[in-house]
């Protein structure tokens, strides 16, 4: 109840079901983290009904738009045999960069809940606002913030972990070489 409290200072429209959806999304962030991948979960849902999810799948994939919210949005759509998700929202551990904000404004999703600014490449409050830009055709709802601690502290904890790896990788090297 009080993790709900503290969700509706963010916005009064926020539920439970958003809170699990959250968690959920948070979930399949963990995932990727355990695959290399860059630790990001999307969760696209109707009511309480998960459409579809995903997580990032970039490494694994070699594919440069494996990142999870196109992934679980292009899925939703096949699911629904529809392109406009005008009923849908959509939960996001991390916020949307350039080419997913576009895809979730020409997807009409109804709704997006994220929980990590991207200071570097957030298309939705940080760098952008193509979300809800109202020269654009579709505008989404946006609610930032919501688990923003600990969506945040996954992403910095896993590239902290990388940058290790790499420099004891690159120590290792030059080790061999002397």
């Amino acid at each position: 109840m009080a993790e709900l409290k503290l969700a509706r200072q963010l916005d009064p429209d926020l539920d439970e079901i958003d809170l699990a959806m959250m968690r959920r999304a948070m979930e399949l962030a963990r995932v990727a983290a355990s695959m290399a991948e860059v630790p990001v979960g999307a969760v696209v849902y109707r009511g309480t009904e998960i459409i579809a999810e995903a997580a990032n799948t970039r490494e694994s994939s070699r594919d440069p738009v494996g990142h999870a919210e196109l992934l679980a949005v292009s899925a939703a759509g096949r699911r629904l045999s529809e392109w406009r998700l005008s009923d849908c929202s959509i939960a996001v551990t991390l916020e949307p960069c350039p080419m997913c904000a576009g895809a979730l404004v020409n997807a009409r999703m109804g709704r997006l809940i994220y929980g990590a600014a991207d200071p570097k490449g957030g298309a939705v409050r940080s760098l952008y606002a193509l979300a809800d830009d109202g020269r654009l055709n579709h505008q989404v709802k946006v609610i930032s913030g919501l688990f923003a601690e600990p969506c945040g502290r996954m992403l910095t904890e896993f590239f902290r972990a990388r940058r290790a790896a790499r420099r004891a990788a690159r120590s290792e090297r030059i080790r061999g070489c002397a």
